[in-house]
């Protein structure tokens, strides 16, 4: 799978998560330079509080356009730490 905005491959992994039909990528598969820190939290009552990044290209912006779990309830320990994507970021094969 991979993780595209803006022209650019910003993650890309054999082994993604599916979690209600999102793709969740493990950690070494994201190219840290697209990202900056955001400072939104959301809370899943499954999941646990979410944190953000801005994915940045070429110097345009996507805000909070990824999102991650740094800690998790047990039921989503199986993407722990992992990233997800949205706001115009395309997931294909």
């Amino acid at each position: 799978m991979k993780a595209q905005w803006n022209g650019q491959v910003i993650a890309e992994s054999d082994d993604t998560v599916v979690v209600e039909r999102n793709h969740y990528f493990p950690p070494d598969s994201v190219r840290k330079e697209y990202f900056q820190d955001s400072a939104l939290e959301t809370v899943c009552p499954w999941k646990g509080t979410a944190r953000y990044y801005n994915v940045v290209v070429d110097g345009q912006t996507n805000e909070n356009a990824a999102w991650y779990y740094p800690e998790t309830h047990a039921a989503a320990n199986n993407i722990r730490g992992y990233f997800a994507f949205w706001n115009g970021v395309e997931v294909s094969e």
